[in-house]
């Protein structure tokens, strides 16, 4: 059931009224639940067992790790729970890729390959449910004394096949409050959750027409072409996905919780470093908090810091997706950290710092536009359909190709729209971004909302165009 579909807009409504009538907050979490449960089943109803089964283990040994006697115990549970969960998530995920890989690398013809589906949403709600046990563990969050409780966050629906990734610390103190569902709650959430519908049927869809296009036959367009293909994804890929999150973040809204911000401008970042913390901040600081420090962090040397650096990225890039492509973009993304963090640390050895205002800022903006164009790279390893494709893209942009000329006007225009909006919130935010919420209290700005929607029915794409990371 996607957000952008009448079946999605009937189950809201009605699962709205249904927790504005209901007396206590079980009862709102049961009917939340039971919301959940129809928003998942609506997609494959078979793998909702699978997501009710992965609830039931993370509860039953967060449970055993409270209990146990010893701090070994403990560790056996929880080293269970997350073996399990990698497990599941492992097979329906992994299983053919590490097949086929183990298969070319002995140089073995053929070991087959399963017809296995990939549940929606596995990626996202395997690492809430990690999250959960190892923060049970950690001693930072109690056990959930109600199953419902626990699978509530786990499959609440806003946010339960692409993200953001919720920590169970964050969400679950919030369900032990009053939530209260209040107008005010109403007004902003809807108005967040058009902000992101905006993002994806009007910028996102329409900026795909040309992607698909372009990186469906790269051979047949000009290096000029490719490159503004290329920009059109960069963009196509942040208005979908945070897109996305938003309308997650304004549903919730609705229902009196707050999600976790998921981006924060990232193509304003002068280095790697500074992109990871305003790109898919719940997935990097995942990564960050439950997989990089628990290799070691920082706390090993030097060296052993960068071989962390290389292979959260390495993972993280599997996260995404199981090829071989993924992986080259994590260890291009895990690269780039590590010869940053290198710099760094030979600036301040050396004590070399640029203290000229104006030099400072000239060189922060060439920093800026550099890390634009290094993402963009990336990107396309992200994108192409093949390392092959990849590599022609690239080159043809370089060498400046003859072919087709493709110039799509909507690239320019999305292109100055996210300029301006840029500069809007470097200038009234410091440099981040927000939601424009409008005050419906006053005249002018209901009308503004008036015009906003007006546009937005005018000139949304109407192919179907499903959110890119569904299918991770």
């Amino acid at each position: 059931m996607s957000f952008v579909s009448l079946a999605f807009a009937l189950l809201f409504v009605f699962t709205y009224i249904i927790c504005r009538l209901v007396q206590t907050r079980d009862q709102k979490h049961f009917v939340l639940l039971i919301a959940s449960y129809i928003f998942y089943a609506y997609w494959d109803a078979r793998f909702l067992l699978l997501l009710i089964l992965q609830t039931y283990i993370s509860y039953f040994l967060a449970k055993k790790i409270v209990q146990a006697e010893t701090k070994q115990q403990s560790k056996r549970f929880m080293v269970l729970g997350v073996s399990i969960s990698l497990g599941i998530l492992g097979f329906f995920k992994y299983f053919n890729f590490f097949v086929g890989s183990f298969a070319a690398v002995f140089g073995i013809k053929s070991l087959g390959a399963l017809n296995i589906i990939l549940p929606v949403g596995i990626s996202f709600y395997t690492f809430q449910a990690l999250s959960y046990l190892i923060d049970v563990y950690r001693g930072k969050l109690k056990a959930c004394e109600k199953f419902v409780d626990l699978s509530m966050y786990i499959s609440f629906f806003p946010q339960l096949v692409a993200g953001p990734i919720v920590r169970a610390s964050d969400f679950l103190p919030q369900m032990e409050e009053d939530r209260p569902m209040t107008r005010d709650n109403l007004v902003e959430g809807l108005q967040i959750f058009l902000f992101g519908l905006i993002k994806k049927i009007v910028i996102a869809d329409r900026l795909a027409v040309c992607v698909d296009a372009v990186f469906a036959s790269p051979n047949s367009y000009s290096g000029l072409s490719l490159f503004l293909a290329v920009v059109a994804y960069s963009i196509q890929i942040y208005c979908d996905f945070s897109g996305y999150s938003d309308m997650a973040i304004g549903v919730a809204k609705t229902f009196g919780y707050d999600l976790c911000k998921n981006f924060d401008m990232p193509y304003v970042s002068p280095n790697p470093t500074e992109f990871w913390r305003r790109w898919h901040i719940s997935l990097s600081t995942w990564l960050r908090d439950y997989l990089y420090i628990s290799l070691g962090g920082n706390r090993k040397g030097k060296l052993r810091t960068k071989i962390n650096l290389m292979l959260t990225m390495l993972l993280g890039g599997l996260w995404h997706g199981a090829n071989w492509q993924m992986v080259f973009w994590g260890a291009l993304h895990g690269g780039a950290l590590v010869v940053h963090k290198t710099f760094r640390e030979q600036s301040d050895k050396h004590d070399v710092h640029i203290t000229n205002r104006v030099l400072k800022g000239f060189v922060t903006g060439l920093s800026i536009a550099g890390m634009y164009l290094f993402t963009c790279v990336c990107w396309v390893f992200f994108r192409a359909q093949s390392f092959a494709d990849a590599t022609t893209i690239l080159t043809r942009i370089v060498t400046g190709a003859a072919g087709v000329q493709y110039y799509f006007v909507f690239t320019f225009i999305f292109a100055a729209i996210i300029c301006i909006a840029t500069i809007v919130g470097v200038i009234k935010n410091q440099g981040h971004g927000y939601y424009p919420v409008l005050n419906l209290q006053k005249f002018w700005p209901k009308v503004i909302l008036l015009l906003v929607i007006l546009l937005t029915f005018m000139f949304f794409y109407a192919g179907d165009t499903a959110f890119i990371y569904f299918q991770f």
